[in-house]
C-alpha cells in the first residue's frame, strides 16, 4: 500500500491544463479522473446538496468523523483528484459562473442529454464563443446524431444492445445460460478511456491551431468498437458470435480448469504453447496429436481436448499447476477474488492500492492506483476524492468578480 505521488508537480505531463468537469456516474468522471492523475487541474461542479449520483450509490458508504454515514464507496472510484464545487447550473448566477470558468478552461466534459445544456448557454457552440481553444468533450448513450440522440443510456443496456451480453455467459443448454453483462461496467469505462484519448488528441490539436474540437463519444458505439475480433469474426464468417462460457472463439485452450483446491486459467496463445502445456502434465504425445497440434484443430475439438486437460489438471493443486506451467513458459494464473488481487504480491510490489486522508471521514480513503508509470513513477494526484462542495468558495472566489468575457 502506497501513498499517492504529488502529480500536481511541473513534471506531471498535464500540469497547467485545466478541466472543468459537468460529467456524473462513471464515463466522465472516469476520463477526468485519468485527465487529474496525470496532473491535469479538474474542477468538477456538483449539484448543491445531493452531488454526483454515484454519491449514494450503497451500501457500502464510508464513515464520517461524527459516526453517520459517508460518500458511496461506489464514487471514491472514479473521483481521485478533483476539486468539488457545488453550483446550480439551472440558476442564472449558476450557469455564469461555469461560463467564467470554461473562459480560462481547456477542456469541458459532460454527460448530459443531447442538447441538455443549449438552455442554459453550456453547449459548445455558446462556450467556443468565450473560448475559441476549448475543447468539449460530450458524452451520452447514444451520440449527437441518429434516430436514438436524445435518449438516455446506462451501461447494463448498452452492454446488451451493443452485443456484448449475446456472447457472454454460459452457452445455450449448459445449466445457468442466460445473457449475461460483465461484472463491472466496461461500457462506461471503456468510454472513459476513448474519451480521455480524445481529449489528448483534441488538446495538441488546439496547441498547434489555436481551434478546440467538440468531441461527440457515445457509449452505444464505444460497446460496438469493443467487440473487436468478434465482430471480425462475424464481418468475415457472416456468423453471429454466441455465448461461449469461459472458451475463447479462436483460441483453445484458453480456459480455466479445475484443481483439487481451486481453478487456474491457462491461457494457450500458439502451438509451442501447447506442447509446452502437453510436457508439463506428462503427456507430450498430446502435442503432436492431429487433432490438437494446431490451433485451428484444437478450437475444432475443443469438445474433446478440454476434458482430456481437466483430468490431467483436476489431481493437482493449484500451486503445483502453476508451478509447473510457469517453468515450462505456459501463461496461467489463479481465479481470484477482490481481495486476493491486492493480496497478490505483485499488486503489493506495484503498489496498485492507494491510500489517501479526508478531514471529514473516519479512517483512509483507498482507491486503485492508476496503471501508468513514467520514468518509473506512478501517474497519481495527491488529492482524494472530494467531499461535496468542498472546494466551493475557494474556487469560486477566483470568478465572481470577473467579467464574463461573453
Amino acid at each position: 500500500m502506497t501513498s499517492a505521488p504529488d502529480a500536481s508537480m511541473p513534471s506531471a505531463p498535464l500540469a497547467g491544463v485545466r478541466v472543468l468537469d459537468l460529467s456524473r456516474v462513471l464515463a466522465g468522471p472516469w476520463a477526468t479522473q485519468l485527465l487529474a492523475d496525470l496532473g491535469a487541474d479538474v474542477i468538477k461542479i456538483e449539484r448543491p446538496g445531493a452531488g454526483d449520483d454515484t454519491r449514494h450509490w450503497g451500501p457500502p458508504f464510508t464513515t464520517r468523523t461524527d459516526g453517520g454515514p459517508g460518500d458511496a464507496a461506489y464514487f471514491l472510484c472514479a473521483n481521485r483528484g478533483k476539486q468539488s464545487v457545488a453550483l446550480d447550473i439551472a440558476t442564472p448566477e449558476g450557469a455564469d459562473l461555469v461560463r467564467r470558468m470554461a473562459a480560462d478552461a481547456d477542456v469541458v466534459v459532460e454527460n448530459f442529454k443531447t442538447g441538455g445544456l443549449k438552455k442554459y448557454g453550456l453547449d459548445f457552440d455558446s462556450l467556443k464563443a468565450v473560448n475559441p481553444r476549448l475543447v468539449y468533450c460530450s458524452i451520452t448513450g447514444f451520440g449527437q446524431t441518429g434516430p436514438r440522440a436524445r435518449q438516455a443510456g446506462y451501461d447494463y443496456m448498452i452492454q446488451a444492445m451493443g452485443g456484448l451480453m449475446s456472447i457472454t455467459g454460459q452457452p445455450d443448454g449448459a445449466p445457468g445460460a442466460e445473457p449475461m453483462k460483465v461484472g463491472v461496467a466496461v461500457a462506461d469505462l471503456f468510454t472513459g478511456l476513448y474519451a480521455s484519448n480524445a481529449i489528448l488528441a483534441a488538446l495538441y490539436a488546439a496547441r498547434e491551431t489555436g481551434q478546440g474540437r467538440h468531441i461527440d463519444i457515445a457509449l452505444f458505439d464505444v460497446q460496438a468498437a469493443m467487440l473487436a475480433n468478434q465482430a471480425a469474426n462475424w464481418f468475415v464468417s457472416g456468423k453471429a458470435p454466441t455465448r461461449m462460457g469461459n472458451a475463447h472463439p479462436n483460441l483453445s485452450p484458453y480456459q480455466p480448469f479445475p484443481c483439487s483446491d481451486g481453478m487456474v486459467v491457462i491461457a494457450v496463445g500458439n502451438d509451442g504453447q501447447f506442447r509446452a502445456l502437453c510436457q508439463a502434465l506428462g503427456e507430450p504425445e498430446l502435442g503432436t496429436d492431429d487433432r490438437f497440434a494446431a490451433n485451428a484443430g484444437r478450437v475444432a475439438n475443443r469438445d474433446q481436448l478440454g476434458p482430456i486437460l481437466s483430468a490431467l489438471t483436476a489431481p493437482l493443486t493449484m500451486v503445483a499447476l502453476m508451478q509447473r506451467l510457469e517453468a515450462a513458459g505456459v501463461p496461467c494464473g489463479p481465479v481470484n477474488t477482490v481481495d486476493q488481487v491486492f493480496a497478490e504480491p505483485q499488486a503489493v510490489a506495484r503498489g496498485l492500492t492507494i491510500e489517501q486522508t479526508r478531514p471529514d471521514l473516519d479512517g483512509p480513503v483507498r482507491t486503485v492506483a492508476s496503471p501508468i508509470r513514467m520514468n518509473g513513477v506512478a501517474a497519481v494526484s495527491d488529492r482524494p476524492p472530494p467531499a461535496l462542495g468542498e472546494h466551493t468558495e475557494a474556487v469560486l472566489a477566483r470568478y465572481r468578480d470577473r467579467p464574463d468575457r461573453a
